[in-house]
C-alpha cells in the first residue's frame, strides 16, 4: 500500500497493548541517543551553522539602554557609512516596539521602551565583526520615564490578570474561617528571584527567501505554533513559512516562542535579497528574550494538633511587563498535593519594567514548591512530627480540589523508598546536633509533583520495502531524547532492530507534533507514532489474512499462526505509509493525572563561613511507563542540578535605577558547576498509568526539578537551625540568621 493511511487514537482506558506484548523489550531500556554520534562528532547542524560557505550577511541587534521611556530618534548614518554595512532594519513591525495591550497592530518604532535590552533595530553587514562595530555607532535617543524595577515595591499595585496556565483564583470551602479556628497555624512568606533559562545554545536564526517563501533555520521548541507566530510578525501567510530546526541546544522554555532574532533576520533577508544570520550574544539572551518571574509567595496552613490539614492557602504575586499577562503559576501543585477541605490559591500580577517573564522549566512548580515544601517542613516542626509522617497524614484519596480520582499516585511509595535507601532514620533529630569538624550536617526532604499534560499529535511512519522504517514529525528534541524514544517505540511495535529505524524531526513540512514543552513531548508524540505503527501492523495482518492481535513482528519477520514470513516479502516491493493521529480522550478528562516523586538531601554547612555543600542528593520518581531509562535518568540529573542552583546560587540581579540585569552572562549568573554537584542518585519506580495515554507514561523532565531546592534548604535548616525564606540561600543569609539567633538569645 503505497498511499497514505491515517489512523486516529485517543487515550481511552486501555488494557494490554502491543507495547506490552512486544517481543524485543527495547522500550524502557537505557538506549544510547539516536543522534548522539552526530552531536559528539560535530555533524549535528544547529541553527547558526546552516548555510556554511554560502554568501550570507550577518545581523547584530541594537538594544535599548534603559528600562523605561519613549524612543524619540534613531540615527543610523554613522553605522551605514561603515564599509561592509548593507542595511539597518528599522521597521514599524520591529518586535516589542510597543507595550500597549490595547493596540493589536504593530506600533511605530518610536514607541514605548518596556525593559532594558529591548530590541530596537538591527545592523546587517558582510561580517559579524563589521555588524557588531556598526551597531555601536547607531545613536538612539530615548526620553526616559520613571520605571518600576522592584517587585516588592510594586506588590501593593498587583492585580488579577485573569486566567492563564491555571485560573488566577481557586477556592474551596471557607479558608479564612477554617484557618482562624485551626488548632495550629503557620503563616509564612517566601520570595524567589528572577531566573534565566541559560540554555547552552544562544538564540539564533538564519533566514532565506525564495520569492515570497521564507525558510528559517531556528532553535525553537514548538514548530507548529512558531510558524504562525513568525508569519504574523512578518505580515505574511503561514503557508509561506518553512521552519527548520532539527537540533536545539537546550531551551527550558526560553525558546517556546519566536525570538527577535528570527523576525529581524527575516526582515533583513527580504530587504537585501540574500540570506541573513543572526545570533544573540549571551548578554542579549539574558536581556532580550525572557526570564522566570520573581515571586512573593504567602503560604498559610491550618491543622489539627494531630497533623490533619484543615485549611491551606497559597497566594502569589509575580511581575511582568505591562501588556504581558502571563503569571508564574506557583500554586499549581498546591491545588492537589495535600488534603484539606478549605483551600485558597491565588495569583496576582504587578507591572514592572523588567524583561518579560514566561514559562521556564516546570513553570509554577519549580518555584512554587520551594515555598510549599518549606512550609510543610515548618508546620511539621510545629506539630512535632517527622516531615514524611506529616505529609503521609495529609495524603488525599481523590483530588482535593475537584474530587476527581487520581489516575495513579505513588507519592507515598516514593517517600518510603527514598527514606529507606537514603537512611532517613539517621536524620539529626534537632538542628545543629551533628557536626564533623567545622561542618554542620543536616538532612532534608521534599515531595515532588508535576501535573501530567497531553497534546494532540501527528506522526508519519513509513515501513519501506527493504524492511527499514522512517518516522517523520515536526516534533523537536531539545536534548531530552525525543529522537531515541520515537525510534524505540517504532522498533518495538514493528519488531525491527533499532538500527533499522530512522527519525526525522523539527521540520514544519512534516506532520504536526506537540513540540517540546510541559513534559508532554514524549508521551504525546510517542502516542501518534504508536498509532501509526498499529496501522502498519494492521495492514501487514490484512495482507497475511489474519487478525492484528494474532500477528507477531520480530527481527524483521511477521509471524502468524505457525508461519514466519520476512516483512520485506510481505510488502512485495511496496512501502506502507501511515500517519498516526493522537488526541487526549475521555480518560484524560475524567481523572486527575500527575507524576510524583520525593527528594532526599544531605548537606554540610561550614560553621564559620556559612558555606553550604550538597553531599548527597537522591530523587525517587514515579512517572508511569519509563520509555528510556537512560534519557529519563539524565532528565532527572538535570532537574536535580537545576534545583541545587535554585536553592543556592541562581538569581538575576536587577539594577533598581535602569532595570539592567547586572549579572547577564554565565560568568556572573551562577549555575551549578561540577564542584557544586555531588554524585547524584535517581530511582525510577515501576508504574503503568493507562489513563495517561496510549503509552501509559507521564512526563518526567520537569518533575525532576520540583521540590529539589526545598529539600536542600530543609537540609540546611536541619544542619544550622536557620530558616531562610528569601531564595537563593547564600552563605551571607545563613550568617545573618546565626547573628539574629544570637541577638535573640
Amino acid at each position: 500500500m503505497s498511499g497514505t493511511t491515517k489512523v486516529m487514537q485517543n487515550n481511552k482506558r486501555l488494557g494490554e497493548t502491543r507495547l506490552d506484548r512486544g517481543s524485543l523489550a527495547v522500550l524502557g531500556k537505557g538506549v544510547d541517543r539516536f543522534e548522539g554520534p552526530l552531536k559528539v562528532s560535530g555533524r549535528a547542524t544547529y541553527a547558526y551553522e546552516n548555510l556554511r560557505g554560502q554568501d550570507v550577511a550577518y545581523g547584530y541587534i541594537v538594544t535599548a539602554g534603559t528600562g523605561s521611556g519613549t524612543i524619540k530618534r534613531i540615527d543610523t548614518l554613522k553605522a551605514m557609512s561603515l564599509a561592509g554595512v548593507l542595511h539597518v532594519v528599522v521597521d514599524d513591525t520591529a518586535p516589542r516596539a510597543s507595550a500597549d495591550p490595547n493596540d493589536n497592530k504593530p506600533a511605530s518604532i518610536k514607541g514605548a521602551v518596556t525593559h532594558f535590552g529591548q530590541p530596537v533595530c538591527m545592523v546587517v553587514a558582510t561580517s559579524f565583526e563589521i555588524a557588531r562595530e556598526a551597531a555601536s555607532l547607531v545613536e538612539i535617543e530615548i526620553e526616559p520615564s520613571e520605571g518600576k524595577y522592584d517587585l516588592t515595591e510594586e506588590k501593593d499595585e498587583a492585580y488579577d490578570p485573569g486566567d492563564g496556565t491555571m485560573p488566577s483564583t481557586v477556592e474551596k470551602g471557607s479558608f479564612d474561617k477554617a484557618f482562624a479556628s485551626a488548632e495550629t497555624q503557620l503563616d509564612v512568606t517566601y520570595t524567589t528571584p528572577s531566573q534565566s533559562h541559560s540554555a547552552m545554545e544562544p538564540h539564533a536564526a538564519v533566514a532565506v527567501w525564495e520569492g515570497n517563501d521564507l525558510t528559517l533555520y531556528g532553535c525553537y521548541q514548538l514548530v507548529s505554533t512558531n510558524v504562525p507566530q513568525l508569519a504574523k510578525a512578518l505580515g505574511i501567510s503561514a503557508s509561506h513559512v518553512h521552519l527548520v530546526n532539527p537540533f536545539i541546544g537546550g531551551g527550558f522554555g526560553g525558546k517556546l516562542g519566536i525570538g527577535p532574532e528570527s523576525v529581524f533576520a527575516a526582515m533583513a533577508a527580504r530587504e537585501i535579497g540574500r540570506p541573513v544570520k543572526v545570533a544573540l550574544t549571551r548578554q542579549q539572551v539574558y536581556q532580550g528574550t525572557s526570564r522566570r518571574s520573581d515571586t512573593i509567595q504567602r503560604v498559610r496552613i491550618g491543622a489539627t494538633k494531630d497533623g490533619r490539614i484543615t485549611a491551606i492557602a497559597h497566594d502569589t504575586i509575580t511581575g511582568n511587563t505591562r501588556g504581558d499577562d502571563f503569571f508564574e503559576p506557583a500554586g499549581i501543585s498546591t491545588q492537589f498535593l495535600y488534603a484539606g477541605d478549605n483551600r485558597q490559591i491565588t495569583h496576582r500580577k504587578a507591572d514592572v519594567n523588567i524583561l518579560l517573564s514566561s514559562s521556564m522549566r516546570a513553570p509554577g512548580e519549580a518555584v512554587g514548591m520551594l515555598a510549599t515544601e518549606n512550609a510543610m517542613d515548618e508546620m511539621a516542626e510545629k506539630l512535632g512530627l517527622d516531615p514524611i509522617e506529616f505529609r503521609k497524614r495529609n495524603e488525599p484519596e481523590v483530588d482535593p480540589q475537584e474530587g476527581l480520582p487520581f489516575s495513579s499516585r505513588m507519592l507515598i511509595e516514593c517517600m518510603d523508598e527514598g527514606a529507606e535507601r537514603f537512611g532517613w532514620e539517621k536524620r539529626p533529630k534537632a538542628p545543629m546536633s551533628r557536626r564533623e569538624g567545622e561542618w554542620l550536617i543536616g538532612y532534608g526532604m521534599a515531595a515532588a509533583s508535576r501535573k501530567n499534560l497531553l497534546q494532540p499529535s501527528e506522526a508519519r511512519v513509513t515501513l519501506q520495502a527493504d524492511g527499514h522504517a522512517l518516522v517523520e514529525t515536526d516534533m523537536t528534541d531539545i536534548g531530552t531524547g525525543t529522537y531515541t524514544i520515537l525510534q524505540q517505540i517504532t522498533a518495538e511495535m514493528l519488531g525491527l532492530p533499532l538500527g533499522h529505524v530512522a527519525v526525522k524531526l523539527g521540520d514544519s513540512k512534516l506532520p504536526q507534533g506537540p513540540g517540546s514543552g510541559g513534559s508532554w513531548g514524549a508521551n504525546s508524540s510517542g502516542s501518534s507514532v504508536y498509532a501509526a505503527c498499529e496501522g502498519i501492523a494492521g495492514v501487514i495482518a490484512k495482507k497475511l489474512g489474519v487478525e492484528a492481535g494474532d500477528l507477531t513482528l520480530k527481527d524483521g519477520m511477521a509471524t502468524a499462526g505457525n508461519k514466519r514470513t520476512p516483512i520485506a516479502e510481505v510488502l512485495g516491493g511496496e512501502p506502507i505509509e501511515v500517519t498516526g493521529t493522537f488526541k487526549p480522550g475521555k480518560a484524560f478528562q475524567e481523572t486527575h493525572q500527575a507524576s510524583y516523586g520525593a527528594h532526599f538531601c544531605e548537606v554540610a554547612v561550614n560553621a564559620v563561613t556559612g558555606e553550604a555543600r550538597v553531599r548527597r542528593l537522591m530523587t525517587v520518581a514515579a512517572a508511569g511507563r519509563i520509555l528510556n531509562e537512560k534519557t529519563a535518568t539524565s532528565q532527572c540529573y538535570g532537574g536535580q542540578i537545576f534545583g541545587i542552583g535554585s536553592a543556592l546560587t541562581e538569581e538575576l540581579i536587577i539594577d533598581p535605577r535602569t532595570g539592567l540585569m547586572v549579572n547577564h552572562d554565565l560568568a556572573e549568573y551562577h549555575v551549578p558547576v561540577n564542584a557544586d554537584v555531588p554524585q547524584l542518585e535517581v530511582v525510577l519506580l515501576p508504574e503503568r498509568d493507562t489513563a495517561a495515554g496510549l503509552l501509559a507514561g507521564k512526563g518526567i523532565g520537569e518533575l525532576a526539578i520540583c521540590g529539589v531546592g526545598a529539600a536542600v534548604t530543609n537540609a540546611i535548616y536541619n544542619a544550622t537551625g536557620v530558616r531562610v525564606r528569601d531564595y537563593p540561600m547564600t552563605l551571607d543569609k545563613v550568617l545573618a540568621g546565626w547573628a539574629q539567633t544570637k541577638r535573640a538569645a
